[in-house]
């Protein structure tokens, strides 16, 4: 279902169409939570820690779709806000085959250096060989991955968050049921967890590419538009590669990260594993929040109705303290029952580097989201430079505090250094959303 996010106030139109986003982006994190899982409790804790050694890896990968994804779905929003119909349909076939070929370039670079990059993070020898079989399955699945994303981006700018919930409630289920069968019945190991994730996400894609096309054909008549448009293909590379950046500089950041984490052996390396999935799943449902704020701006910026940002930034933060809460409690307090999900009662020394990092990084969530709502305003606006300056020291600061820390501190210092990153970059992007200069004009009527 198409929806409008220029008429109604933000406290109702974001909440109905936040709820299928948060319940997708919930399910994705499951299922990628999922193949730890099973990992961890059918294959053992070398491949636990096999699978969160390559996991840095595939979020580089990930950036690079989720970039075109951001591209695509702030482009396509300021086209339906200013109800250019034929410029919608043109931005989504020029984002798509932009897709494409940025997706048979990352494929045959992974394919080529998948094991290098293993290399380059000091993977442990003893899960080595785990990692790297890993990390050539998923690369196979990248065409699909950015075909998935540039699909939910599309979605979401046209106000349809229901959509690709549907889609990914089916992919989670089967992701599950085929990890369970290729790793606890067949007894794949990690690679049944990669054919697992390769299976789910190419089915995934392709039905959400069907139903686009068809939905696209209603919505903007069936009168032939240019498959390549250079001009719109200017503009969602003026946000995907900003975006691209910024996630590959945290991407990079995490390489080095987990480089030093890889040194303390593969009991930390699988607590970590284990426990940067719990994170990983905290912080995409804020980025999840970020992004309906991002298609909120750019659908009102094309609307002429600049004023109603204030009010969605407003409503975004509040919804994002209130999705911080729960990720807190479970984390802080409960953070040994969370890394018993992934590891036996055997594996001392990895839970108790899980639970430190959860204990020590969960608090700061409160602070993070408001970093990332703002990131969605900031995003939606297309002020990619603030975007990306606002990153760099949350890189360097978290990098080097880690180098610091772990000479006192062990491993601990390692997970220390996540708070100081995230304060100044929080300030940063306060800062330049105030730069942006929004003002509310409280004698309009929604």
């Amino acid at each position: 279902m198409i929806t409008d996010l220029t008429k109604e106030h933000p406290n109702k139109t974001l909440w109905r169409f936040l709820l299928p986003m948060l319940f997708s982006v919930m399910f994705q994190q499951i299922y990628n939570i999922a193949d730890s899982m099973i990992a961890g409790r059918f294959a053992g804790e070398n491949a636990l820690a096999a699978v969160g050694a390559s996991y840095p890896i595939t979020i580089i990968f990930m950036a690079f779709a989720v970039g075109m994804n951001l591209g695509a779905s702030v482009v396509v929003s300021r086209l339906f806000g200013a109800e250019d119909r034929g410029g919608v349909k043109r931005a989504v076939t020029t984002a798509f085959l932009s897709s494409m070929v940025l997706g048979i370039m990352l494929t045959l670079f992974g394919y080529f250096f998948n094991h290098q990059m293993m290399r380059w993070i000091r993977t442990p020898q003893n899960i080595m060989a785990d990692g790297v079989l890993y990390l050539k399955i998923y690369i196979f699945g990248i065409i699909f991955l950015m075909l998935y994303n540039v699909c939910t981006g599309v979605f979401t700018a046209l106000g349809d968050s229901k959509t690709p919930l549907y889609f990914l409630l089916g992919s989670s289920a089967g992701n599950i049921i085929l990890d369970y069968i290729f790793v606890a019945k067949f007894q794949w190991g990690v690679s049944g967890v990669a054919w697992a994730t390769f299976i789910a996400q190419g089915v995934s894609a392709v039905l959400a590419l069907v139903t686009l096309l068809g939905r696209l054909q209603k919505f903007a008549g069936k009168e032939k538009q240019p498959w390549f448009d250079k001009k719109l293909f200017a503009q969602i590379m003026a946000i995907a590669i900003p975006s691209i950046l910024q996630q590959s500089v945290l991407s990079v950041g995490n390489l080095f990260v987990q480089g030093i984490v890889n040194q303390f052996g593969s009991a930390v390396v699988a607590g970590y594993s284990g426990a940067i999935k719990l994170n990983t799943f905290a912080i995409n449902i804020f980025m999840t929040l970020g992004s309906c704020l991002s298609s909120y701006t750019a659908q009102n910026i094309g609307a002429g109705k600049k004023e109603r940002i204030p009010l969605g930034f407003r409503t975004g933060v509040k919804l994002s303290e209130l999705t911080a809460l729960p990720f807190v409690i479970l984390y802080f307090i409960f953070s040994r029952q969370m890394m018993g999900l992934f590891l036996g009662a055997e594996s001392v020394e990895a839970i108790s580097a899980g639970m430190a990092f959860l204990k020590i990084v969960s608090p700061w969530y409160f602070m993070i989201a408001i970093k990332l709502m703002t990131d969605g305003i900031i995003r939606g606006s297309g002020a990619m430079v603030y975007f990306v300056v606002a990153t760099v020291p949350d890189l360097i600061l978290r990098i080097g505090f880690a180098l610091v820390l772990t000479k006192s501190f062990g491993s601990t210092g390692i997970w220390m250094a996540w708070p100081f990153g995230w304060i100044v970059a929080t300030t940063l992007t306060l800062i330049f959303y105030r730069k942006l200069g929004y003002k509310n004009d409280k004698s309009s009527n929604f």
